[in-house]
C-alpha cells in the first residue's frame, strides 16, 4: 500500500502510513447495501418529488403560525392590517417565505449567520430589534459556497442557532471554532495538525480505494468539517446529506429545507449564467430543473453504478457517497482554471507551483467527481439530456462559477410556489470586496436563456446603476408590482436584497482569509444582524413592518385586497420599480461613510458629506492579477497570503496526482 507523506513537500504536515485496515473502516468511503429489485432512482422533474410535497405539509402548520404571529406583530401600529386575516382564512392563501445565502467563503458563513440570527427569534434581541419569527416561518433555505457551510451547519447540527453558537464560541470545541487556519488545524500544536490530516487522507484515500474516483474537492470537503461539526467523530465523517430526512426536527416540519447548490462543469473548462446546468441538493434528492437535464435522483443511494436510473446489479445499491462535507465542499470547489494561473504567479512559480501546476494538470483534479454517474443511460422522453445521459462520470463545482452567486434557482421554480425570497449577498463583485448586484443581473438575465426558461426573475438595474444609487448599501425590494412583470413568464417572487455594508465591522474580508479569531467572527455576524435590519430598526423604525408589506405582497395582489396605507409609503422607500428617479424616499437618505485604512488592516470610519459606497484600502490582490479580478472568488479588502490556501490544494491531491 502507498505511504502519504509529505515532509519533502511541505514542512507544516508530515502525514504518517495508514494501514489498510483504518482505510477500510473510514465511514466515508460508500458501502455497498441492498436494495428492492424494482428500485427506479431517477425522476423527471415534472414536479416536486412525493417526499417534500409531504414535508411541505408538515412544514407549513408550522411556517403559517409563525408567520402570522410575525406579521400580525410587525403591523401592529397599522391603521389597518385586516389583510392579515384574509391571507390566513384560507391556508392556500399563506405567503411562502424562502432564503437564500450567497457564497463567500467565511466572510459569507459569518455575515450571513448574523443574516440569519436577525430572522431568528433565538435570538436574543431578535424580537425587538430585528426580525425575529421570520425563521421560523421559512420554508426553504438554500446556501451556495460559503452560504451552503452555513445552512450545512446549522442544519446538521441538529438545527443548532446562531445564538447558541454565539453563546459557545470561546469554547475550544465550539462550531465554527475557525481561528487555525484549514492547513494548520492544531495551530501551533503540528502534532494535532499532523493527526488531522492523517484522518483526512485516511478517509479520502479509504474512497479512493473502494473505487471511487476522489479529487481535491474530497479533502476540501473533508477539512472543512472539522469546523462546522467539532463535536462529532472526526469532524462529521459519517454525516451524510439524505441522513436529515431521519432527524426528528426535519421530519416533522420544525425547521427550513435546506438546500445546496452547484454547478455542472466539465473539467479545465469555464461555466456562465448562458451555459450552466445548476445542481441542487435537498434531503431528498439532487439533480437539476434546467432544461438539458430536468430530472433528479435519490440522494441516499448516489454512488450506485445505475443505467437510465436502474442499478446495473439489482438489489444491490450504494450509500454513504453523499457526505455532508463533500457537499458543502462541491458547493464552493473554487479551483478553476480562472484561478490557477493567479495561484501560479502568487506563488513565483516555485516549488508549490510546480506541485500546484501537476496537480491541476491531472485531468479532474479542479472538480468534484460524482462517479458513477447518476443520469448514465437516461431516456426521459426529450433529447436534452443526451449530455448527461451518455457520461460515465459527472463533474460538479463551486455554485457560484457561473456569476449566479446567490443560490435563487432552486427558489423561482414554480412548483414550490415562493411568494418571498430574502436574498443575502455577501459577494465581492467591486474592487474593495463589497457585492454591486451581479448575482441578481446573472439570474434575471438566464431566464432569457434556454437553461433558465420558465424561472423567470424580476427586473434588476445594471451593476453601475446599483453602486450608483446606494442599492448595495441597504435592503431593497425588487419585483413589488406584478403589473409591472407582465413580460415574464409567470409572476416570480418578491425579492428583498440584503447586501453585505458596513456597519459596526469591516465585512468586505477577503475569500482567500481562512482563519478569523473570535472577535472577527463575532464582528461579523454583528455586522451581519445589522445589515438585515436597517441597524437594529434604529435607522428606520418602521422597517419591520415594511418587511411584513413586502411578504404579504403576492397573496395581495392575487386575492385583489386593498393595500395598508403604510404598505403604500414602505414601497415608495424601498421599492426599485426599474425607475431610478423612485428612490428618493427617507430609506435612502441616511448619511454614508467611507471607510479608509491607515495602516495594515487598521480601518478608521470618516462620514463623507454625501452619499457614497463604503471602500477599503486598495485591494492590491485584485487588481495586480486581472485573472483573479474577474474570479468567482474574489479578493477584496486587503491583501492576504493566500500560500495557506495553496499549500492545501497541494496535500489534497498528493494522492491522486502520485506525488
Amino acid at each position: 500500500m502507498k505511504l502519504a507523506r509529505l515532509s519533502g513537500l511541505v514542512s507544516i504536515l508530515t502525514v504518517s502510513v495508514v494501514n489498510a485496515a483504518d482505510l477500510q473502516s473510514s465511514p466515508y468511503a460508500p458501502v455497498e447495501v441492498p436494495c428492492d429489485a424494482s428500485i427506479q432512482l431517477v425522476r423527471k422533474a415534472d414536479g416536486l418529488s412525493q417526499n417534500e410535497t409531504d414535508w411541505l405539509e408538515k412544514r407549513d402548520s408550522h411556517t403559517q403560525d409563525a408567520l402570522r404571529n410575525f406579521l400580525e406583530s410587525a403591523t401592529s401600529n397599522f391603521s389597518n392590517n385586516s389583510l392579515i386575516s384574509r391571507l390566513f382564512s384560507d391556508n392556500s392563501n399563506a405567503p411562502r417565505v424562502a432564503v437564500a445565502c450567497s457564497g463567500g467563503g467565511y466572510r459569507a458563513m459569518l455575515s450571513g449567520a448574523g443574516m440569519i440570527a436577525a430572522m431568528d427569534d433565538r435570538t436574543e434581541g431578535a424580537n425587538e430589534h430585528g426580525l425575529g419569527g421570520l425563521l421560523q416561518a421559512t420554508t426553504y433555505l438554500a446556501g451556495l459556497s460559503g452560504g451552503s457551510w452555513l445552512v450545512g451547519s446549522l442544519a446538521y447540527n441538529n438545527w443548532t442557532s446562531v445564538q447558541d453558537i454565539i453563546n459557545h464560541t470561546s469554547e475550544a470545541n465550539s462550531i465554527w471554532n475557525i481561528t487555525a487556519s484549514l492547513a494548520s488545524p492544531g495551530g501551533t500544536n503540528s502534532t494535532l495538525t499532523n493527526e488531522t490530516w492523517s484522518i483526512i487522507m485516511s478517509d479520502v484515500i479509504s474512497k479512493q480505494q473502494a473505487g471511487y474516483p476522489v479529487t481535491i474537492t474530497d479533502y476540501w470537503g473533508r477539512a472543512l468539517s472539522y469546523g462546522f461539526f467539532p463535536n462529532a467523530a472526526d469532524g462529521g465523517v459519517a454525516y451524510q446529506w439524505s441522513s436529515l430526512r431521519d432527524n426528528n426536527i426535519f421530519r416533522n416540519g420544525e425547521m427550513p429545507f435546506p438546500i445546496s447548490v452547484a454547478d455542472f462543469r466539465s473539467p479545465n473548462t469555464v461555466t456562465t449564467y448562458s451555459n450552466s446546468t445548476i445542481f441542487e441538493f435537498n434531503p431528498f434528492e439532487m439533480g437539476s430543473w434546467d432544461e438539458n437535464l430536468h430530472a433528479f435522483t435519490d440522494l441516499k443511494y448516489l454512488g450506485t453504478n445505475v443505467f437510465n436510473g436502474v442499478p446495473i446489479t439489482k438489489g444491490k445499491c450504494v450509500t454513504g457517497f453523499d457526505n455532508v462535507g463533500f457537499v458543502v465542499g462541491t458547493s464552493s470547489s473554487l479551483f478553476s482554471p480562472i484561478m490557477s494561473p493567479a495561484i501560479g504567479i502568487l506563488l513565483n512559480e516555485g516549488p508549490l507551483a510546480t506541485v500546484f501546476a501537476k496537480a491541476m494538470g491531472n485531468d479532474s483534479n479542479d472538480v468534484a467527481n460524482y462517479s458513477p454517474n447518476p443520469f448514465r443511460g437516461i431516456d426521459l422522453g426529450y433529447n436534452s439530456t443526451a449530455s448527461f445521459s451518455s457520461d460515465d462520470y459527472l463533474y460538479l463545482a463551486d455554485g457560484g462559477e457561473d456569476g449566479e452567486t446567490i443560490p435563487l434557482a432552486p427558489l423561482l421554480q414554480k412548483e414550490r410556489e415562493v411568494d418571498i425570497i430574502f436574498a443575502f449577498d455577501n459577494s465581492a463583485d467591486t474592487p474593495n470586496g463589497w457585492p454591486n448586484g451581479s448575482a441578481l443581473i446573472n439570474t434575471y438575465k438566464r431566464q432569457f436563456t434556454p437553461q433558465g426558461r420558465g424561472m423567470p426573475f424580476p427586473h434588476i438595474p445594471s451593476s453601475d446603476e446599483f453602486v450608483q444609487l446606494h442599492l448595495n448599501e441597504r435592503p431593497v425590494f425588487f419585483g413589488c408590482d406584478a403589473n409591472d412583470l407582465s413580460d415574464l413568464d409567470h409572476v416570480p417572487p418578491l425579492v428583498i436584497y440584503v447586501p453585505n455594508a458596513y456597519h459596526s465591522f469591516n465585512s468586505n474580508q477577503s475569500t482567500f482569509k481562512l482563519a478569523y479569531d473570535e472577535r472577527e467572527r463575532l464582528g461579523l455576524i454583528r455586522n451581519g444582524f445589522e445589515a438585515t435590519t436597517r441597524g437594529n430598526l434604529t435607522e428606520d423604525v418602521r422597517f419591520r413592518g415594511c418587511v411584513a408589506c413586502a411578504i404579504m405582497r403576492r397573496q395581495q395582489e392575487r386575492l385583489n385586497e386593498p393595500l395598508p396605507e403604510e404598505c403604500a409609503k414602505c414601497f415608495t422607500d424601498y421599492c426599485w420599480d426599474n425607475k431610478a428617479s423612485n428612490v428618493t424616499g427617507n430609506a435612502w437618505s441616511n448619511s454614508s461613510y467611507t471607510l479608509s485604512s491607515t495602516s495594515g488592516s487598521t480601518i478608521t470610519l470618516t462620514p463623507t458629506s454625501s452619499a457614497g459606497s463604503s471602500s477599503t484600502s486598495s485591494a492590491s490582490f485584485a487588481h495586480n492579477t486581472s485573472t483573479l479580478q474577474n474570479a468567482a472568488w474574489r479578493s477584496g479588502q486587503t491583501t492576504y497570503n493566500i500560500r495557506p490556501l495553496v499549500v492545501m490544494v497541494c496535500l489534497f491531491v498528493v494522492v491522486s496526482c502520485n506525488i
